[in-house]
C-alpha cells in the first residue's frame, strides 16, 4: 500500500470510527460515565442544555460520516448526483452543530480559555460552511472546494479532540483542566494550517498544468 493510500485509509477510519461514536450515547451506562459526567448537576438536568447537546453531537457525527468520501474525485465524478445529496446533508448538519457547538462551549470545562477556544472553532465552522454553500451556488466550484477542505479539517476536529486529550494524559500526564484548555486549541488550529498547505499545493498542481 503506497503511502498517499495509508493515509486516505487512516482518514476514512478514522472519520468513520468518529462518525459512529455518538451511537454510545444510546446507552444509559455510557450516559452516565461519559462526556456528560463530567458537568455540573443542573446541566445534566436541564432538558435544554441536553437537547442543544445531543443536536451538537449527532449532527457533527452526521457531518463527519457525510463528509469524508466527498473528497474522493472517482466518487464524484461517478455518482454526482450522490455527492450533490451528501453535500446538502453535509450543509444543514454542520449548520445545526456549529450552531449548537457555539452554545454549548458557553459550559465548556476549564473556564475562558476553553470557552474561546470551543466558541472560535464553532463560529469558524459555520463560517466556512456558508462560504462553501455560498461558493457552489454561483458556481465557483474551485472556491467551493477549497472552502470545503478548511471546513471538512475543522469537522475533523471532532477526531483530533479524541486524539490529543487522551494523549495528553496517558503519554505527557499534564493536568486535565490544562490540557482541555489546550486541546480546545490544538483540536482545530493544526488541522487548519494542514488544509492550508493541502490548498496550496492543489494551487500549484493546478498552475503547473496550465
Amino acid at each position: 500500500m503506497t503511502q498517499r493510500k495509508l493515509a486516505w485509509t487512516l482518514f476514512a477510519f478514522l472519520a468513520l470510527a468518529i462518525g459512529l461514536y455518538p451511537l454510545l450515547y444510546l446507552s444509559a451506562g455510557f450516559r452516565a460515565a461519559g462526556f456528560l459526567s463530567g458537568k455540573p448537576a443542573e446541566l445534566q438536568q436541564n432538558a435544554v442544555y441536553l437537547a442543544i447537546f445531543y443536536t451538537h453531537v449527532f449532527f457533527g457525527a452526521i457531518a463527519l460520516l457525510a463528509g469524508w468520501s466527498q473528497f474522493s474525485e472517482k466518487f464524484r465524478f461517478r455518482h454526482l448526483q450522490i455527492h450533490r445529496r451528501l453535500g446538502k446533508a453535509y450543509v444543514f448538519s454542520v449548520l445545526l452543530s456549529s450552531v449548537s457547538g457555539f452554545t454549548i462551549a458557553m459550559f465548556a470545562t476549564g473556564g475562558l480559555i476553553s470557552i474561546l477556544g470551543f466558541a472560535a472553532l464553532a463560529v469558524t465552522w459555520f463560517f466556512s460552511n456558508v462560504k462553501a454553500y455560498t461558493s457552489i451556488l454561483n458556481r465557483n466550484v474551485q472556491e467551493h472546494q477549497t472552502w470545503m477542505i478548511r471546513n471538512y479539517a475543522l469537522t475533523f476536529a471532532a477526531v483530533t479532540l479524541r486524539i490529543w486529550l487522551p494523549f495528553s494524559q496517558a503519554v505527557l500526564h499534564m493536568d486535565f483542566i490544562l490540557a482541555y484548555q489546550i486541546v480546545a486549541w490544538m483540536c482545530w488550529l493544526p488541522n487548519l494550517l494542514i488544509a492550508t498547505l493541502i490548498i496550496n499545493r492543489k494551487r500549484l498542481r493546478l498552475a503547473a498544468e496550465v
